[in-house]
């Protein structure tokens, strides 16, 4: 028999970024707010896993724009997040270190900086350089979040920054091949498609981490946690290893969640963190009519990834206060499609942060584009029972990057102790994605009206937040979050509330 607990204001599906953002912002405006998490451990992409005593981040590498009076860090002070995370700044005047072919270019840190150090690698187009970066920065300036002053969600979107691809845009900018692939080279962190990805992706990812750049210590497990206890301070709950197996309508809204436990809860309002696609799966009301979820289910999603977790011996590799970004040639550069025999063309190579200031790295991660076709043959297959064949895949993959690794840092290989592995299964596993999707769904410039999916469905009392809402990354779900949070509370009141903090 189920068991019917008392009701709630809001029920949240899910405890990613978005979900516990969204509870923070209704929970200290009054809201009564339950969050449930199909996992023992909550925070979606900000979620960590010890193993041997070492700790490694899954999904959150690196928060721009958090010195002081900057963005983030005044969301950090809005959020309640400065009394438990703690940060190591990353090289100003290389954040971001670049490999083409064997060349290395720089992004720094400032516009000034930006345009001088990669204008010391291309002097003739210092001012294609310079109509980049602050082209970024006015397109970005266009969304409500960046001056805290406009007063509606909606205008995150811009028609042009979202009908125009990002490298239309880069070519736009300038028409030397070379300084195009540099401008494309960090497409890793939002798994940038060409002719379909629109320049407004590119500009707030950017221009994100072009005013500081950050590394989390300790994991960014911390920004969860913090969360957590503040939502809990604040009279609000959150329940792990709960999982909705169903949101249950009557005639005119959601009434109530069914979790796979059989345990029902009730409330007035429902938002959903976990992915459109397969939240839908789990509301059967006809209140979500077909043409809807023909819509939501035909959005394309991003590509995976496979991941190497490097352990090292102990002071025997020196701390990379950079992030490096790795192609095998300009032709590599914004691929994610590749050819498994050349497997891999490109990677992410990131250090993880012990402390404020860092002497040598104990552990890092490996990240190269995977698709889910590579791993479907074992997609019925649970966590750490998918057979000797899928533990051979992952091997025979994770000792390729090694070995490319070792070529750009001879004896690399020799100072891992052990390493783990995750594939696209894995990030579908703990984080719900379909097929283990980085970032959601892809945004297309062709159709971005149909591409885009709001915070507002079909049904009266129930909202989506998240990364598939306005844009993935810190930032775009913090503002993913506040779009939906707007739904209860005045988003002046909210906007004035960072602002004056």
């Amino acid at each position: 028999m189920s068991i019917f607990e008392n009701k709630k204001d809001v029920i949240i599906a899910g405890s990613g970024l978005g979900g516990l953002v969204c509870g923070y912002i209704l929970a200290k405006n009054g809201y009564h707010v339950s969050i449930f998490e199909k996992n023992q451990q909550i925070g979606g992409c900000l979620q960590t896993f010890v193993r041997k005593g070492v700790k490694f981040d899954t999904g959150m590498h690196y928060i721009g724009s958090l010195d002081e009076g900057q963005l983030m860090h005044r969301l950090f002070k809005y959020l309640n997040l400065w009394e438990d995370v703690r940060l190591s700044p990353l090289d100003r005047e290389g954040y971001d270190v670049i490999s083409i072919g064997g060349d290395i270019y720089k992004y720094a840190n400032g516009v000034d900086g930006f345009v001088e150090a990669l204008a010391a690698k291309f002097p003739d187009n210092r001012d294609d350089i310079r109509r980049y970066v602050t082209g970024l920065r006015e397109i970005v300036e266009e969304s409500f979040i960046y001056n805290l002053q406009k007063t509606s969600p909606d205008m995150t979107f811009d028609e042009s920054a979202h009908s125009t691809s990002f490298n239309d845009y880069i070519n736009y900018c300038t028409d030397n091949p070379k300084l195009r692939s540099v401008l494309t080279a960090n497409a890793f962190l939002y798994a940038a498609e060409k002719d379909k990805t629109p320049v407004y992706t590119l500009a707030h990812l950017n221009n994100f981490y072009l005013p500081s750049a950050y590394r989390i210590v300790g994991g960014s497990d911390t920004i969860a946690f913090s969360l957590a206890k503040s939502i809990k301070k604040l009279g609000g709950q959150i329940y792990s290893n709960a999982e909705i197996a169903e949101f249950i309508c009557d005639d005119d809204k959601m009434t109530k969640i069914r979790l796979k436990d059989g345990r029902v809860f009730e409330a007035k309002y429902f938002i959903s963190n976990i992915h459109p696609q397969v939240t839908i799966e789990k509301i059967k009301s006809p209140l979500l009519r077909d043409v809807y979820r023909q819509r939501i289910e035909g959005i394309d999603n991003t590509v995976s990834c496979f991941t190497v977790y490097l352990v090292f011996r102990k002071n025997s590799v020196k701390y990379n206060n950079y992030n490096f970004y790795f192609y095998d040639s300009e032709q590599s550069v914004g691929k994610t499609q590749y050819d498994l025999t050349r497997f891999p063309e490109s990677y992410l190579y990131v250090h993880q942060a012990d402390s404020e200031k860092n002497e040598y790295a104990s552990r890092a991660e490996v990240l190269t584009f995977m698709r889910y076709d590579d791993v479907r043959l074992w997609e019925n297959s649970t966590v750490g029972r998918r057979g000797v064949v899928y533990e051979a895949f992952k091997r025979d993959c994770a000792e390729k990057i090694i070995d490319k690794l070792n070529r750009q840092f001879p004896g690399i290989r020799d100072c891992i102790a052990d390493y783990y592995t995750s594939s696209p299964l894995t990030f579908r596993d703990y984080t719900a994605t379909v097929d283990g999707s980085m970032y959601g769904i892809i945004r297309d410039k062709n159709s971005p009206l149909q591409s885009r999916i709001s915070q507002r469905t079909k049904i009266p009392n129930f909202y989506f937040t998240g990364q598939n809402i306005n844009s993935h990354g810190m930032l775009g779900v913090i503002v993913s979050a506040i779009s939906t949070a707007s739904e209860f509370v005045q988003i002046d009141k909210v906007l004035s509330d960072i602002r004056n903090i």
